[in-house]
This record gives C-alpha cells, structure tokens and sequence, in this order.
C-alpha cells in the first residue's frame, strides 16, 4: 500500500507529453523540502492533512485504468522514496503505461514507461537515475541555475526542458535567461511552461486536494 495524497484525471501540462491525458497518483512525503515546491502538501507540516489515505497499488491501478487516461504519472512528493515496483506492476496488469516524475535523488524501484527527471541542488541526483531519464526538467528560480543543472546531465539526445519556477514566471531576467540559453544551444533545451495551472485542469477533478502555497510559503502564493 502507498500513502497517497491524491489521485486524479487531468492532462500533462508539461515536457514531452504535454496537452496528452493522464491519471495522476501523488504519494506523500519528500525529503528534499524544495522552497518553492508546488506539493508542499505532501510534505509541508503546516498543510499535512491530519489523515493520511493509505491505498492499494491494485486499487489505485483499477482507478487509473477506469478514467481511460492515456497514461499514469506517478508524482509527489517525491515518490521514489516508496517501493514502486508493485504499483507500476499493477498498472501494467491493467495496460496503462506508468510515466515517473522523479528528482533522481532516491533509487528508482520499477520499469517505468517514461521518467522526468528534475534535479535539486538540495538533494542532487544518483548517477544511476541520469542514465535512467527520458527527459530532464530544470526549475529555472535564478538565471545561473541553468548552467549549474546543465553541465552534469549529459542529456545528448534527451529534452531538457527549461520552467520558470512558478512565482517567478513574470520576472523578465528569468525568462529572457530561458530564452537565451535555447537559442545559444539548440537542441536538445527546450523552454517549458507549466501548462495546467493557467487552464487549472487538475482543480476539474473533485479528487484533487487541496493546493498548498509554494514551499509552504504563503508569500510566494500558489
């Protein structure tokens, strides 16, 4: 069993498989306590809810398989602290493809169809995971974190997409950091955006819990 924060149908709003449906299964907890996390409710004390679901990996994979998502993104939090293996098994049981979104600090239990991999500098990625990712995401919150994620990945042919930390998507030095860099190196960066949080996809599901504020910080906002 898997404690989970929360499940629900939207679409990717982000990377490769952007605009594409997708059932979304949030574990809880994370170590890594990024300050500008947009999940800081799996892992934040102050928006912890007082009961935590603890849910079977052959219930959430009958859940998945009934939306008729595409795929399964497994997410947190960062879900690579659990044992993944018997859930991303069920899910293939029941012919979903399961897509993990990682930061690669943790050893990732599981065949996954699909890994993002976004490095912390808080928690840096094993070199096992680097080999392992099909795409990288980079949360650019400072115009010289780009050049600091970028030189250990050795993307070669993977995407390496470029997302402006979410409160800092209208700060011009930011963007015009992200814009820079794509067209000073081509392929393979790609400038990001996270996609569903201006058309609040995720909030159309009733399952979707409550948002906390970025990294639990109320002046950062949502």
């Amino acid at each position: 069993m898997l404690p989970v924060h929360e499940q629900f149908y939207s679409f990717q709003g982000e990377g490769t498989h952007a605009g594409r449906a997708a059932y979304f299964i949030r574990t809880f907890g994370c170590p890594v306590h990024c300050p500008w996390c947009d999940s800081a409710g799996t892992w934040h004390p102050d928006y912890i809810p007082d009961r935590i679901n603890r849910i079977a990996e052959e219930e959430l994979a009958a859940a998945a398989a009934a939306s008729k998502a595409e795929f399964v993104i497994v997410t947190g939090g960062e879900p690579s602290i659990h044992n993944l293996q018997p859930l991303v098994a069920a899910l293939h049981q029941a012919g979903l493809k399961a897509h993990l979104e990682t930061s690669g600090a943790f050893p990732i239990q599981g065949e996954f169809d699909w890994v993002t991999l976004s490095p912390k500098r808080w928690k840096l990625p094993l070199s096992e995971n680097l080999s392992k990712a099909d795409e990288f995401k980079i949360i650019v919150d400072s115009p010289g974190v780009i050049e600091e994620y970028t030189q250990p990945l050795n993307a070669k042919e993977r995407p390496v997409w470029l997302h402006p930390e979410w409160s800092q998507r209208e700060n011009g030095e930011v963007l015009n950091a992200i814009t820079d860099w794509v067209k000073a190196h081509g392929a393979p960066y790609r400038a990001g955006w996270q996609m569903h949080k201006p058309y609040k996809a995720d909030f159309l599901d009733p399952n979707s819990a409550q948002v906390a504020p970025l990294g639990g910080d109320p002046n950062k906002g949502y």
